[in-house]
């Protein structure tokens, strides 16, 4: 199974421990944007994180979004909809999807809502791969 993470910057430690997991599993990850985190950010970087970023997505077969989630991944989260991938969105608290917080595309067919621990969500990623 092929996946992307997205989330803030400020979890990049989570992508990594959920995409750690997920390699241990067999899982291939289409694109590690946490190596970017603390490089030098121009313009130019900018735009080529962009297209490694896309590219991941469109290479994945299911995109993995850890809330809560700034802007950067919730555009990834607008294409994986717009492409139909599978979407996963994991959240430790109810909070994000609570009427408040949450966001409509939230409830499309193809998004699937978890709330719960780490070792929680990841178990239940995992079903949700074996049944693709």
């Amino acid at each position: 199974m092929k996946f992307y993470i997205g989330s803030s910057l400020k979890n990049y430690n989570l992508v990594n421990s959920y995409s750690k997991v997920l390699k241990d599993y067999g899982w291939i990850r289409t694109y590690d944007w946490v190596k970017n985190v603390n490089q030098d950010t121009s313009l130019e970087n900018l735009k080529n994180y962009a297209q490694l970023e896309f590219q991941g997505i469109l290479d994945s077969d299911i995109v993995i979004i850890l809330l809560p989630a700034e802007k950067g991944a919730h555009i990834e989260f607008g294409m994986a909809v717009a492409l139909n991938k599978k979407i996963v969105l994991c959240s430790s608290s109810n909070e994000d999807f609570s009427l408040e917080n949450t966001v409509v595309f939230y409830e499309m067919p193809n998004v699937i809502k978890l709330m719960g621990t780490i070792d929680e969500n990841l178990k239940s990623i995992v079903k949700v791969g074996e049944s693709k």
